[in-house]
């Protein structure tokens, strides 16, 4: 019955995961660029303020930014998220919801993080905009209750993402990239959560959110003298202070390109990221060649990245670069999601382009496009006062000249092909780089050593916290005796005996679960003659619907009819049973193909067709399925995950479901129901 859920969450993902890359128009004659000055003024507490007057709106943005040199957290990593959580919810005066309450009335936004806040709204209500940003930013409210509550909702958020890949890989490519005493290695835990106190958040604020780096921007239909009196007025008596200047030793790049492994038996696809540090700043002469080459290698859906991994060999949904600049140091980074058994290929490929980039001038055409490009992105934000607030505190920060955004699209224009190359040798390190590669050993490894072997890539392993490991051991021997009928009977027997089992002619299970934010619920029902429906709703209404009957199957989304035929017809077909085990058992395709690793634990692996059914080697129960997939020519393996069995009748099931496909949903089962629910009505 849960088998099912795969074909809703593929669909579902394919539908909120759409690709947002366009084709950009052709450019025309390059306008000449005003950019509004800054009138300014220094508060005695060190606060530099920076007022643009804008009146082509009857709008206003607030921006407060604490410019403070980075800083490690060590034992306590955690506390400036916990400070982020906390400030703005309520000050010293006004409550939580009183204040919550205010700014919805005034149809305003305003935000608080640990080192800064911002607000916008109507210029009418700008003056109280600016006493509420003011009030939560310099009176925050630290209260015990509220600070477990937001502690304990960060270390759940730690917990869901336990076994996301995309998280693991973020963390150790840091960590593997800077060390883990930087501040930029480190990461967040639950251990390092616990030893934050509410004193400790109280510090850090202290500490931290201060004047003597701090910039107020300013941006639009406000008047110069009467806002000066406001700030000073609302932040004069802000106690002076400046944060503690650390510093710290630079990280270095390997000495030669390898590969670190991050052995993650859940991975349905491998994260790939290939990596180097960047020191460049935006001060630098080579800084728009930097970025234009950038652009050009991985920028986009017209990237060579793309055009290369998705476009050409339809490896992944997408491959990009981004290359990081500013006064501290920062990395050059390419990758890619891309499925299992192409990791070692798509490794090659990217190699490739970085070589490419490195050794060969682009195209004449190529630079066009990018400098098209970032021109008309340039002149579209130009206007925004958060673009005109970002310039202005750009300014003062990375220190550039006053024209450098006057002289943008200059500057832009005047990149050469061999300007292209010379920074692509000089940030592109493509033999000194670390391949970050974190996926599933047993399908990756063997064609990654290969591959390693033959590019002179040596492989280390690492744990998912950035340790030293061994080599994962890709396969494990099947004990005597066992076979592709032990397994299941032995499953069969552990949820409740093949006679019960036969006596079950019709399920219907009813679950929930979230996936970016919406509530789902989905309703399966099957039935041993071989049907099945399966429909997911989303705020109340259906946004998927399939169904599979003895003359066929459809499947219905976004008010569209499919109907399913040809060989995915048949595969589908041969997977709808109310337990599949029972056609197992006489199915000579269905094989043992060996030991595998699921949620930590050994689960023998049965293969049939397209479909890998997996068993938990001690209790027999069924702990998850693989089933590969195809969807807009993209190939991809999409894995589901059973726990929490519980009986029914004389029969478990299990009660919670995982769906892998590069973001983990989980639904819980509210409902099973035997023998009753289900007409074959819900089969037409």
């Amino acid at each position: 019955m849960k088998k099912i859920v795969y074909i809703a969450a593929s669909l579902f993902l394919t539908i909120t995961m759409q690709a947002q890359d366009r084709p950009q128009p052709k450019p025309g004659p390059a306008p000449s660029i005003n950019i509004n000055k800054p009138e300014s003024f220094t508060l005695k507490n060190g606060l530099k303020v920076l007022i643009v007057e804008n009146h082509k709106l009857p709008r206003v943005s607030y921006t407060l930014t604490m410019d403070n040199p980075p800083y490690a957290e060590g034992n306590k990593k955690g506390v400036s998220d916990l400070l982020s959580a906390m400030i703005g919810n309520g000050t010293e005066t006004v409550s939580k919801d009183a204040f919550n309450e205010e700014i919805d009335f005034l149809g305003a936004n305003i935000n608080f993080w640990s080192s800064g806040a911002s607000a916008n709204g109507l210029s009418r209500y700008s003056s109280r905009l600016l006493e509420l940003m003011a009030d939560g930013a310099l009176n925050p409210l630290f209260d015990e209750k509220e600070f477990e509550k937001e502690k304990s909702k960060l270390i759940e958020g730690l917990k869901a993402d336990e076994k996301s890949v995309t998280a693991i890989a973020k963390r150790v490519e840091d960590l593997l990239t800077y060390g883990k005493d930087h501040y930029n290695g480190e990461y967040v835990s639950e251990e390092t959560l616990k030893n934050v106190t509410l004193k400790d958040v109280e510090l850090n604020y202290n500490t931290y959110f201060v004047p003597g780096n701090a910039y107020l921007v300013i941006v639009g239909d406000v008047d110069y003298k009467k806002t000066k009196k406001e700030v000073e007025k609302l932040f004069g008596k802000w106690k002076k202070a400046t944060a503690p200047q650390l510093t710290y030793s630079n990280p270095t790049d390997v000495q030669y390109s390898q590969i670190n492994f991050i052995d993650t038996p859940n991975a349905v696809q491998s994260e790939i990221a290939v990596v180097n540090l960047s020191k460049l700043k935006m001060t630098d002469k080579d800084y728009f060649a930097a970025i234009l080459a950038n652009q050009i290698l991985g920028g986009g859906g017209e990237g060579r990245l793309f055009l290369n991994l998705r476009e050409a060999h339809g490896w992944t949904y997408g491959s990009y670069s981004s290359l990081g600049s500013g006064k501290y140091i920062n990395k050059f980074r390419s990758g890619a999601a891309v499925r299992n058994a192409v990791t070692d290929s798509a490794v090659v490929e990217i190699f490739n382009e970085l070589k490419r980039m490195r050794n060969d001038l682009v195209s004449a055409e190529e630079l066009k496009n990018a400098k098209a490009k970032y021109v008309g992105n340039f002149v579209m934000q130009i206007e925004k006062p958060a673009t005109i607030a970002r310039y202005a505190l750009n300014k003062e920060t990375q220190n550039l000249p006053n024209d450098f955004y006057e002289n943008y699209i200059k500057n832009i224009n005047a990149v050469t092909a061999e300007d292209i190359k010379n920074v692509a040798q000089k940030y592109f390190l493509a033999d000194n780089s670390r391949v970050v590669i974190v996926g599933k050993a047993s399908e990756v490894l063997p064609s990654l050593e290969a591959m390693s072997n033959k590019e002179k890539l040596p492989i280390f392993y690492f744990d998912k916290f950035g340790n030293k490991a061994e080599k994962p051991v890709v396969k494990k021997e099947i004990p005597a005796g066992v076979t592709t009928e032990t397994v299941l009977k032995k499953y069969i027997d552990a949820i409740g005996g093949e006679k019960a089992l036969k006596n079950v002619k019709t399920l219907a299970s009813f679950s929930n679960g979230t996936i970016q934010g919406q509530n789902l619920d989905l309703v399966v029902k099957s039935s041993s003659s071989k049907k099945m429906s399966l429909e997911m709703k989303a705020m109340g209404m259906t946004v998927m619907k399939q169904v599979v009957n003895d003359k066929g199957a459809y499947m219905e989304a976004q008010g569209q009819k499919q109907e399913i035929t040809g060989d995915e017809l048949k595969s589908l077909q041969e997977t709808v049973d109310t337990f599949i085990e029972l056609s197992l058992l006489n199915d000579k395709e269905a094989t043992l193909a060996g030991i595998e690793t699921i949620n930590n634990e050994d689960a023998y692996a049965i293969k049939k067709g397209k479909v890998t059914y997996y068993y938990n080697v001690k209790s027999g129960y069924k702990v998850g399925q693989a089933v590969e997939l195809e969807q807009g020519g993209q190939k991809m393996t999409q894995a589901t995950y059973y726990q929490d069995y519980k009986d029914v009748k004389g029969i478990k099931f299990p009660y919670k479901t995982t769906i892998n496909m590069g973001v983990d949903i989980e639904l819980t089962t509210s409902e099973v129901k035997i023998n009753e629910g289900v007409t074959d009505a819900d089969f037409q």
